[in-house]
């Protein structure tokens, strides 16, 4: 890509999959999209839902032009254009503009209250690269995907997800020990939650073993129907849940 350096190439083999080689592009496709797409369509159980107990639906209120400006000003200009050949130094520029950053606006509140996303929006580009030393190339599970989203959906789901992480936190819906991804919370945060509880332990004269694990996969596996139900429970009203459920099906990519 003209936008990024030149690399060198590494060494590698051809791709096999459920022990096939994949010879041809179609191959190939399919292999990559049944590697990082294996959760889908998957049955769920949504008993597990009825020991979290259902918060009190409060209203979403429209955006603000604060909530959109303070979420761009923490991107610098450096970020590769997107599949609509914008960038955050592009996206500024627009939202400088009243009416611009207004219809913007607009846009995303008429899209919540009729539990829509566009097709536009859902369309995007995907990069597939290489993971780093590794011994064999020859495994979809090689390399790593990289969805290049339309810029301005980009910055709208920011937006939203500001907002929804806000409103979950101030309800109480997340777990204390839940850190990551979170406003107000780092690696320090887990360090002393770690420490406390070893600390604790002392005390009570115990030994404290630390289990970690990754679970492959795991924002992948993510169930589209299970998240507007998780909404409801965190207090969102229908049309949040409405929104998501379209938010997140019928997206479609293409390999650059």
């Amino acid at each position: 890509m003209n936008c990024v350096k030149k690399c060198k190439l590494l060494a590698i083999e051809a791709i096999q999959y459920n022990g096939w080689l994949c010879l041809k592009l179609d191959d190939l496709w399919q292999a990559l999209h049944l590697s990082f797409n294996s959760a889908q369509n998957h049955q769920i159980n949504t008993e597990l839902l009825e020991e979290i107990p259902s918060k009190l639906i409060t209203q979403w209120k429209p955006f603000s032009e604060e909530e959109f400006t303070s979420v761009i000003l923490k991107y610098n200009n450096s970020l590769i254009p997107r599949s609509d050949k914008l960038s955050w130094r592009h996206i500024k520029f627009i939202i400088k503009n009243t009416t611009c950053l207004q219809n913007i606006i607009n846009i995303v509140n008429v899209c919540i209250n009729l539990g829509y996303w566009p097709y536009h929006f859902k369309t995007s580009s995907s990069i597939i690269i290489s993971k780093p030393n590794k011994v064999l190339y020859d495994s979809p599970k090689a390399f790593r995907p990289i969805v290049l989203l339309n810029m301005l959906s980009k910055l709208i789901g920011k937006v939203i997800s500001e907002r929804l992480q806000f409103q979950s936190i101030s309800k109480d819906f997340i777990h204390l020990c839940q850190l990551g991804s979170l406003k107000q919370y780092s690696i320090m945060d887990a360090g002393v939650a770690l420490t406390h509880l070893i600390h604790t332990g002392w005390v009570k004269n115990l030994l404290t073993s630390t289990l970690a694990f990754n679970i492959a996969q795991f924002f992948l596996s993510l169930n589209y129907q299970l998240l507007p139900l998780i909404l409801a429970k965190a207090g969102f009203n229908s049309k949040i849940s409405s929104f998501f459920y379209n938010y997140l099906v019928d997206r479609k990519t293409k390999c650059l």
